[in-house]
């Protein structure tokens, strides 16, 4: 958790610096004819787009059973990145669907799979905290939100539910919400605090390619050895 942060309306559109962007490893989104499931990497234009209503045919066009084989596939590649919610547009899925929780961090052990979602209310009461998203490695930057809302959506099995949500996981739906829209983590902070994070992200990923060359290296001496 960090202190607070004063964002204005005139720097909620703050553009995101390449620097962490051309840093980040490249990683293959959705292809049609082969789809696997692999994060989009953050200059992609998919993620900045707002997304269709989900609808049951729509699976056919990538080669997905239903609903329950892309709920599955998703909760697997949001664990591969040690996530705890993931939109389908971040692997480039041009649909409303997201899955959330199912993390040490969320209230219970909560797992949720929301397809087409709705924030029918919030509350006046709001927190402010450190977010992070799987599409920006290694950047986290303060966003207030409401402390609750109620959601509305269609789960794996296409029931109609309503989940009231609390904590953070009423953040980390609020945060794939967004993504629904077309809207980043990274535009909802100034320009000046956004550049402070690139920078130590930034860090951050330099730390971890090095400690990625020396582990490596190690497991090459070890190979030797025996």
């Amino acid at each position: 958790m960090s202190d607070k942060i004063e964002v204005t309306k005139e720097d909620t559109k703050a553009e995101v610096a390449p620097a962490v962007e051309e840093k980040a490893e490249i990683r293959k989104g959705v292809n049609p004819k082969t789809f696997h499931y692999e994060l989009l990497p953050p200059n992609d234009p998919r993620v900045r787009v707002p997304v269709a209503p989900f609808k049951d045919h729509m699976l056919e066009e990538y080669g997905i059973k239903d609903r329950k084989e892309l709920v599955a596939g998703m909760f697997e590649l949001m664990h591969k990145y040690g996530g705890i919610g993931l939109s389908a547009i971040q692997v480039g899925l041009p649909f409303n669907m997201f899955v959330a929780g199912d993390h040490k961090s969320v209230e219970n052990g909560l797992k949720l799979a929301m397809f087409n979602p709705v924030i029918m209310s919030s509350s006046k009461e709001e927190v402010l905290m450190k977010e992070g998203c799987l599409t920006f490695p290694f950047l986290f930057v303060s966003i207030t939100r409401p402390r609750k809302c109620l959601m509305k959506y269609e789960d794996e099995n296409g029931d109609l539910k309503e989940a009231q949500l609390d904590g953070m996981m009423s953040r980390v739906c609020q945060h794939e919400y967004d993504h629904q829209a077309g809207i980043l983590m990274v535009q909802k902070v100034s320009k000046m605090k956004l550049d402070m994070a690139y920078k130590k992200a930034e860090k951050e990923m330099d730390k971890w390619k090095r400690y990625q060359k020396a582990l490596k290296a190690a497991q090459k001496k070890s190979v030797i050895k025996n």
